[in-house]
């Protein structure tokens, strides 16, 4: 799943559904004059489909890989058959289902009434946290497209967070060197997002390792 890869258009039948393992899917919504915004980011808890089972053949958002990795996918038809069988399956994605609508509520909620010193940490934690790790790649410019902001807004805040020392920031590479700092400095929306995600995903014996949608080849 390399960067830049659209997996999904507004309003194009889905053919496939995709489970990302270590890449980072960005669900943007799409204004009329190409301007996007970022409603929810996808990493190896959830997958990229949900219209396919939920009763509709397309999504209105489109489907962007933000971090490349790697993934598994699946023809939709498998999938929604899968899913009219019921069981663990169906469970497991309608949990899902409901957590990601709490993240594109929160976010909504997020873009209107905090900071964009608030967004952009909030939003660094929700990718760290699927990448398992305290580096990611992603430069300002892109960071300002996804978030639907001016690149001089992303450049001012991310500055903030490193004089903070929060973050170090080089030639499009972050790494977050204080994790504790970085939570302090979002949000209320990220510790929502986690918890619902926690609470609907890490009790079901799939997830224990970490809230993983699994799927075998």
């Amino acid at each position: 799943m390399p960067l830049g890869e659209v997996l999904a258009e507004p309003g194009h039948p889905m053919r496939y559904a995709y489970f990302p393992t270590t890449a980072i899917v960005s669900l943007l919504n799409v204004m009329q004059d190409g301007a996007t915004t970022e409603v929810a980011v996808v990493g190896y808890e959830g997958m990229i489909g949900v219209s396919l089972f939920m009763g509709g053949e397309s999504t209105s958002s489109r489907a962007v890989v933000h971090s490349a990795g790697h993934g598994f996918r699946l023809k939709a038809q498998v999938l929604k058959d899968e899913f009219t069988h019921g069981g663990h399956m169906r469970q497991l994605l309608l949990r899902y289902t409901q957590a990601l609508l709490t993240q594109m509520a929160q976010t909504a909620v997020c873009n209107r009434h905090h900071t964009l010193d608030q967004q952009l940490a909030r939003w660094l934690l929700l990718n760290l946290d699927r990448l398992h790790a305290n580096t990611l790649e992603m430069t300002q410019e892109l960071i300002a497209h996804i978030l639907g902001v001016r690149r001089e807004g992303i450049t001012c805040a991310a500055g903030k967070l490193q004089k903070a020392g929060l973050i170090e920031y080089h030639r499009g590479h972050i790494t977050v060197l204080d994790r504790p700092g970085l939570e302090a400095c979002a949000c209320e929306c990220y510790a929502a997002v986690r918890a619902e995600y926690h609470r609907l995903l890490s009790t079901t014996p799939d997830l224990q390792t970490g809230g993983r949608l699994s799927v075998s080849r």
